[in-house]
């Protein structure tokens, strides 16, 4: 089958990510080498990434959330009584895979 009509195909089917990701590899001489399971493994997850990204900007607009805020923005220098190490720990969410709870009392 020709690259043209695929693309076309995998376009009107909704696999956009997988149209990106075969343009990518057709673009890469290295891809050549790869086997077919192996360019179609690479597909499938550039078009779950795709729709992983689609679904969290959906799901952020709804939120309608005034700022967008992340664990690397938050500025310790302010005097919050915020313990650094314990804010990075609970971030990297260690105690969700430990099964463990979390309970956030905040005083002010």
């Amino acid at each position: 089958m020709l690259n043209h009509p695929t693309l076309e195909r995998l376009t009107e089917l909704g696999l956009d990510g997988m149209a990106k990701g075969f343009r990518e590899l057709e673009a890469d001489p290295e891809s050549r080498a790869l086997e077919h399971a192996e360019w179609l493994g690479l597909l499938v997850e550039q078009e779950a990434t795709l729709r992983q990204q689609r679904r969290f900007a959906a799901r952020a607009r709804t939120a309608k959330l005034r700022h967008s805020a992340t664990m690397e923005d938050v500025d310790y220098r302010t005097p919050r009584g915020l313990d650094r190490t314990m804010f990075l720990r609970l971030g990297a969410c260690d105690w969700i895979r430990e099964h463990r709870h979390c309970l956030i009392c905040v005083f002010r």
